[in-house]
């Protein structure tokens, strides 16, 4: 995963909405769109941006898609995050 994709990612409004909507569980494009004021196939190229920066799985089942947060994708994002708050890494307030 190339970091910068995965802030691409994020950067997006309706994709935050997506990520809290599966952070609270898997669903489907069909549930995913219902709390969102974009069309179904919108939807669906904002989860391929996700799946593409690897914050998102999807897993088929029958005809459908059910997309889920990954938290492998996740903890990558954290850990290069994470060197920010090493020790001396900042700077103290005001620097």
């Amino acid at each position: 995963m190339i970091f910068s994709d995965a802030f691409m990612a994020i950067a997006d409004p309706n994709r935050r909405y997506l990520l809290e909507e599966l952070r609270r569980g898997p669903k489907t494009v069909n549930e995913l769109a219902a709390g969102l004021p974009v069309s179904r196939p919108a939807v669906s190229q904002h989860l391929k941006v996700l799946l593409d920066a690897g914050l998102v799985n999807a897993k088929a089942e029958g005809t459908r898609r059910v997309y889920a947060v990954s938290s492998a994708g996740f903890l990558r994002l954290n850990v290069w995050l994470d060197q920010f708050w090493e020790a001396g890494e900042l700077g103290s307030p005001g620097s």
